[in-house]
């Protein structure tokens, strides 16, 4: 009876413990299919969810994404602006070798395309297959079309050239141009010494025709003064020739009126002398 008691025991000792375990079994489990259930897409990416390795949602915004777990997972990219540097040469148009060509992309992803470019290259295949060839080829073109001298010159020019071709060459592959730059280029040192000296020699002759033009200036004006004095005088005599005319019109018409100008312009002053044969003299 009491052996019978003891087996009893086990048994029942033995049940909890396994119970306890397959609680403990269950709840693991539970909990990493809870955890396997969400993933979290930080600020600046986007979520792509596959389902046994197909596409099924290119969309996923920042925050907590809940997926089926062993069967869904999610994948960031990054659709931040991305820069793209290379170092390369080129030649112009009249044979000269551009060194030191750094060549400078700036770039991001169209997001509504982001399944094809996943499809087509991958994420981590862009810049190898569409950055390497196109940046480098495109840039070498639109340089051998102009001489070396213009390069120099009109380098922003240049750099529209290369950023609208590269716009046309990798927008329809979901790749979106934001800008592009020449960063630096050099040439060997008697091309650039000759280009100083022209340079300097443009800027002496604009030097001289602002002179030239100075002067001219100059010149115009004191014309223009000696116009102006000249017509001013002109005036002046005119209106005096119509003020003579006016007073003679005036004495034809009246003898008289030369006595009223003489009031006129009388200063209130009485003369020191007056008379001819017996003149008066006035004491202060």
């Amino acid at each position: 009876m009491q052996k019978f008691s003891t087996d009893n025991k086990k048994n029942e000792n033995g049940s909890s413990y396994g119970k306890i375990v397959l609680f403990v079994v269950i709840a693991i489990v539970a909990l990493i299919v809870i955890f396997n259930s969400f993933s979290v897409v930080n600020e600046g990416f986007i979520g792509v969810k596959y389902r046994f390795g197909k596409i099924v949602g290119d969309n996923l915004t920042a925050g907590l994404n809940v997926h089926i777990p062993f069967i869904e997972s999610i994948e960031q990219v990054d659709t931040r602006e991305q820069i793209y540097s290379v170092d390369a040469d080129a030649y112009t148009s009249d044979t000269q070798t551009v060194d030191s060509l750094k060549l400078k992309l700036n770039y991001c992803y169209d997001t509504s395309k982001l399944s094809e470019i996943i499809r087509s290259a991958g994420i981590a295949n862009v810049e190898s297959k569409w950055l390497v060839p196109n940046v480098a080829k495109i840039s070498k073109d639109e340089i051998g079309k102009v001489k070396a001298e213009d390069l120099v010159q009109n380098r922003a020019t240049v750099q529209d050239a290369i950023y609208r071709s590269l716009k046309e060459t990798l927008e329809p592959q979901g790749i979106l141009v934001t800008a592009f730059a020449i960063e630096n280029l050099s040439f060997d040192d008697a091309f650039e010494q000759s280009i100083q000296a022209k340079v300097i020699a443009a800027q002496d002759a604009l030097k001289m025709q602002n002179k030239t033009a100075e002067k001219e200036e100059e010149a115009r004006q004191q014309v223009i003064a000696a116009q102006a004095q000249a017509d001013s005088q002109k005036i002046k005599a005119d209106a005096d020739a119509y003020a003579i005319k006016t007073v003679q019109e005036q004495l034809a018409k009246d003898p008289t009126y030369i006595e009223y100008l003489k009031i006129q312009n009388w200063d209130g002053k009485l003369p020191q002398a007056v008379g001819d044969v017996n003149p008066f003299i006035a004491l202060d």
